[in-house]
């Protein structure tokens, strides 16, 4: 009986090959090299030795051996896979060291001890001695062995502490060790479900009826998710570690790929690129093992089921969440036309605003300096400060703490909000990290977020104060008012006049056009920003009132208009404020309130002529600062502007990265 089968089973093989000399020449060249791959010369001597074994454990007529409780025990290997493993080579006592034949047999219930680590380990190091030819593939094995070794299933049971919850065996069919080639992996991947399914049911399950198990196993699509592309293959660990969750999230961006690039622009993506898992992944929304697609009634995500699935984060989540867009690409128009005009007008705004006002600083910085070569303009001795006792001041000590309080949580915000923004880059975790974590870095930023409105309403409290104690004397297109008025105009004009070399240096009154540009912007600023931070901040309520949508269009108005207002400060304000050549390295007149009585001349000719003119400069005088004040100004001025630039430097490597 054991001649007929093994008769059966080469002449099933001669029919076989038979039949693919009938194959078309492209079929054979392909398979050529895998054919290649797999076949294994065995030494002779190998074969003898293991000719004796299979005398037992190759007969396919007796499988099983009853042992002496009764019980069978499976002993059948088949020679042919086993010839053509890669373990082919190797004798049959290569790996069952105890077995020992006496007279052609050996003991009963001799134990199984088969070291795959000990063995594969003892290779490497002698590869490495003699420089073998198997060195770079076994290379690769022993990285596999040392990802094990780490892994959950390294790990001894629970129940029996003397077993590891799968070893080498498990996993690879201990006499068939797949050859390389794609057909040997198309096959691997197809039974990948059944060999973890093994001992993990419910999720093999699960997995045949989703929609990955589906693709594979009954349309045939080998690259389809199996088990290893999310869990890896070797370095598995718990589900349950948050390191597993990214990695996870990560290997669904392998198939993925614009999902994924969407995803990592939301605050859930930014949170997980930085290395946290606590905000929702893709599996959280979409399923992991149950996953189906879309327009599956029992999707996680259909339609009827989405509201369902935001609930389990967003308590009380209203209707409005459906509208939300969790890929919205601000590229794609014909998807998504709100989002797309939202990008693309923010986009525009943010070019119009930098190519006038870098412009504009660079004119200024030419001109200016050119003048200072010949002798014009205000001359500030910083290693020698001005010994002029006269001075005028420019700002109350309440406009200076809102300034100060205004500048402090600016930055704050900036540091906390680009962290999350720009989370791709390397420094970002490094700044998460020291800030404490995502959870610490919400609290920060909605503090300074507070704190910054705060004082905007309180500057426009006083505002409001100030002009109806003013009264009718008040005028709101005078040289005291903030309001832009025609005289700005005439003012830019004979600016650029002066900047071309047409004209001298024109005369300010009390507010130059460029100060009254950086006084207004965060009027702007504070009703867009913080309009669409309120939005984020409470999703729940604001989808009682708004549509869904409305969180993407608000995600893309509060980093563009926060990048805007970041870049702007730290380079045009900077500029004109500290950094132009009249005023270079700083001014501390924001900090000490007062500005030197020529500096004062020279940056505002018509106001000092107006107050003198009206009698009312003498109000305006006062004595130089203290050495102390003096001081402290400087080394605060000089913080603050360290800090400016250090942000700055961040946002533009974030920015720049991000194309």
């Amino acid at each position: 009986m054991n001649r007929f089968f093994k008769i059966l089973r080469w002449s099933s093989l001669a029919l076989v090959m038979g039949l693919s000399l009938f194959a078309t020449p492209s079929a054979q060249a392909n398979n050529a090299e895998e054919m290649a791959a797999a076949k294994v010369e065995i030494p002779e001597e190998v074969r003898k030795a293991n000719k004796s074994c299979y005398k037992c454990h190759g007969d396919e007529d007796e499988k099983t051996y009853e042992m002496d409780d009764g019980s069978e025990k499976f002993i059948f290997v088949e020679p042919e896979p086993f010839d053509h493993s890669v373990h082919g080579k190797q004798e049959c006592k290569g790996c069952h060291a105890n077995v020992e034949l006496e007279r052609g047999e050996h003991e009963e219930n001799l134990p199984i001890t088969v070291g795959c680590v000990d063995c594969h380990m003892k290779n490497w190091e002698e590869a490495k001695k003699n420089g073998s030819a198997n060195k770079e593939r076994l290379a690769v094995v022993v990285t596999q062995i040392e990802s094990y070794m780490h892994s959950v299933h390294a790990q001894p049971k629970r129940g029996d502490q003397s077993k590891t919850n799968a070893a080498c065996k498990d996993c690879h069919n201990a006499h068939n060790v797949g050859a390389l080639g794609s057909e040997v992996k198309a096959e691997r991947r197809v039974q990948m479900a059944d060999i973890c399914g093994a001992c993990h049911e419910k999720q093999k399950e699960q997995y045949k009826t989703s929609i990955h198990g589906v693709e594979l196993l009954e349309k045939g699509n080998n690259k389809s998710a199996v088990c290893a592309d999310c869990h890896t293959t070797h370095n598995i660990a718990s589900p349950d570690d948050d390191q597993v969750k990214l990695t996870i999230t990560k290997s669904c961006g392998n198939c993925h790929e614009k999902s994924y690039e969407t995803y990592m622009h939301s605050y859930h993506g930014q949170v997980n690129r930085l290395g946290y898992a606590h905000t929702a992944k893709c599996y959280d929304c979409h399923g992991s093992h149950d996953l189906k697609a879309v327009k599956d009634p029992t999707s996680k995500v259909h339609i009827n089921n989405r509201l369902k699935t935001c609930n389990e984060c967003h308590k009380d989540a209203p209707e409005g969440f459906l509208g939300f867009h969790a890929h919205g690409d601000p590229n794609d128009f014909e998807k998504y036309p709100g989002i797309y005009i939202t990008a693309k007008f923010m986009t525009a705004l943010i070019i119009g605003v930098f190519l006038f006002f870098w412009t504009h600083v660079l004119l200024w910085f030419y001109r200016e300096y050119q003048d200072r070569k010949q002798g014009k303009g205000y001359f500030v001795d910083h290693a020698n400060p001005a010994n002029e006792t006269i001075y005028v001041r420019r700002f109350t000590a309440w406009w200076r703490t809102i300034h100060l309080l205004f500048a402090v949580s600016t930055m704050t915000l900036v540091m906390t909000g680009s962290t999350l923004l720009f989370s791709h880059t390397p420094w970002a975790p490094i700044v998460m990290d020291m800030l404490g974590g995502p959870k610490v870095e919400a609290i920060i930023h909605r503090t300074a977020a507070v704190t910054w409105l705060t004082v905007f309403f309180l500057h426009f409290l006083t505002a409001v104060y100030n002009i109806t104690k003013a009264g009718k004397k008040f005028r709101w297109f005078g040289p005291t008012s903030m309001i832009p008025n025609w005289q700005d105009l005439k003012d830019v004009i004979a600016m650029f006049k002066w900047f071309f070399g047409f004209a001298e240096r024109p005369t300010f009154d009390r507010w130059a056009y460029w100060q009254k540009f950086d006084y207004w912007a965060p009027f702007w600023g504070a009703a867009v920003i913080g309009l669409s931070g309120v939005m984020l901040f409470a999703p729940t309520v604001t989808a009682k009132f708004l549509p869904g949508f409305m969180f993407n269009i608000a995600t893309i108005v509060h980093a563009e208009e926060a990048l805007l207002a970041t870049m702007f400060l730290f380079t045009v304000h900077f500029f004109n404020a500290h950094f132009r050549p009249d005023r270079f390295p700083m001014s501390t007149t924001i900090f000490t309130g007062a500005i030197p009585l020529e500096e004062f001349k020279h940056e505002h000719a018509r106001e000092y002529e107006r107050l003198k003119a009206s009698g009312e400069l003498e109000k305006h005088l006062v004595s130089k600062p203290s050495k102390l004040v003096a001081r402290g100004s400087k080394l605060l001025a000089t913080i603050l502007i360290l800090a400016g630039l250090t942000l700055l430097t961040l946002v533009t490597w974030g920015y720049v990265s991000s194309w």
